[in-house]
């Protein structure tokens, strides 16, 4: 059985520059950062008190739901689901028009719920348990925004939910490209969403030590690649995309950002949360995504990295395109957009593969702001706090997560 072709037709985020395609892209360009000091709860107390924070200054989901429906939804679900209705609307796409039968939903979430999880606790705690929300359970799975985006159309075709840490997003979009590859569907809507900023949340990866403690300079503190680096900073937000079979895009006459061409996903089996350091899962996930897109190395003309601004992930990182791209990744125009949006854990590398599109799309690439000092063992090129213009026919990112999950999604200019 040979292979459908899948291109991507919409996108949709939810970020801390914005939910709006064009703002977001351009304050993205022109190097605002999204990370604040938190307002969200008295964050005095912890080690780490900044974080890419979604407000009401830059997101109002009221204009894409009723007050009725969010109050249904955990926060997570909320952006998911706005990514979601963005994308489609992005896309051009019209469910009502379509077979729904062969349309699906493929969005997770690292964490899901956290937010209706502590506050249903802590009612219960002061209230007793016959108080607890009937609307528990609903709002706090994994797989809630994928369920209410089906919902939100009536699309019945394959839907799930991925949960692989800050992997998810690209585990999720390459199971909905398979899901279209080989049949099942002819679009899917994929991506993650994640709102861990929570009391809890934010505890759990101080405890970690993963975090950066730069609260005194919260827009300089997400420094990828960068020497003086000293941890991610957490974000939230959403991202979706909208992939279809080639010919039924091009029937449509949809306007095509990309042709998705090859996804690798790997684990490196040796520990639950550092990476491996020599980069060898990272590595072969990019192998695999190059041999499936019938790319070689000095093709791929833009890499959106991993790159969380931890010591070791942004050094595995480097490694493995060094291992994978040999002379040629010297050669290799590398950004980590986290620096200006922070970590949003599953959501990452769903916004994170719309923004690779619209860099091959616009013919601009997005800078890695606050990389004041090289680090001598990261030593690419990191498009260094300026975007930089380029005609890019192949590109590639990478998410990477907890737990050993390494994923590398590759497109092409069609």
């Amino acid at each position: 059985m040979s292979k459908r072709r899948v291109v991507i037709t919409g996108l949709g985020v939810v970020t801390p520059l914005g939910d709006d395609l064009d703002l977001f892209w351009n304050r993205l360009n022109a190097g605002q950062c999204g990370i604040q000091r938190l307002t969200r709860f008295d964050v005095s107390g912890y080690s780490s008190q900044i974080g890419g924070e979604i407000t009401a200054a830059n997101f109002n989901p009221e204009k894409s739901l009723s007050a009725k429906e969010i109050k249904r939804l955990d926060r997570f679900s909320v952006y998911g689901m706005v990514a979601g209705i963005h994308a489609v609307r992005d896309s051009g796409l019209d469910f009502s028009r379509e077979n729904t039968d062969r349309c699906g939903v493929i969005v997770g979430s690292g964490i899901g719920g956290i937010e209706e999880m502590e506050i249903q606790y802590d009612k219960m705690l002061a209230r007793g348990v016959d108080r607890v929300s009937p609307f528990t359970v609903p709002r706090l799975m994994v797989n809630a925004a994928a369920g209410n985006l089906s919902i939100q159309w009536g699309l019945r075709g394959p839907v799930s939910a991925t949960a692989t840490a800050c992997a998810t997003s690209g585990n999720a979009i390459t199971d909905a490209f398979r899901t279209i590859q080989y049949g099942e569907a002819d679009v899917m809507l994929s991506g993650g969403a994640e709102a861990a900023m929570t009391k809890l949340g934010l505890a759990a990866f101080c405890a970690l030590r993963a975090l950066s403690t730069w609260n005194d300079r919260p827009q300089q503190a997400s420094r990828p690649f960068e020497k003086n680096r000293n941890g991610f900073v957490m974000s939230e937000g959403a991202g979706v995309v909208v992939l279809e079979e080639y010919e039924h895009a091009r029937t449509r006459g949809a306007r095509i950002y990309a042709e998705l061409v090859g996804c690798g996903a790997t684990g490196d089996g040796c520990h639950i949360t550092a990476p491996d350091e020599t980069g060898a899962g990272a590595a072969k996930a990019m192998i695999k995504a190059l041999s499936e897109g019938n790319a070689q190395p000095d093709q791929v003309g833009y890499i959106n990295a991993h790159g969380t601004s931890t010591i070791l992930g942004d050094l595995a990182e480097t490694r493995a395109v060094k291992t994978v791209f040999g002379r040629h990744a010297a050669k290799i125009p590398i950004s980590s957009t986290k620096g200006a949006l922070g970590h949003s854990l599953g959501a990452s590398g769903a916004i994170e593969l719309a923004i690779t599109c619209l860099a091959m799309d616009r013919h601009v690439l997005p800078p890695t702001i606050n990389y004041d000092e090289p680090d001598e063992l990261c030593d690419l090129d990191y498009i260094p706090n300026q975007a930089r213009e380029a005609q890019i026919k192949h590109a590639m990112s990478n998410s990477f997560g907890f737990g050993g999950h390494n994923t590398s999604i590759l497109i092409a200019k069609i």
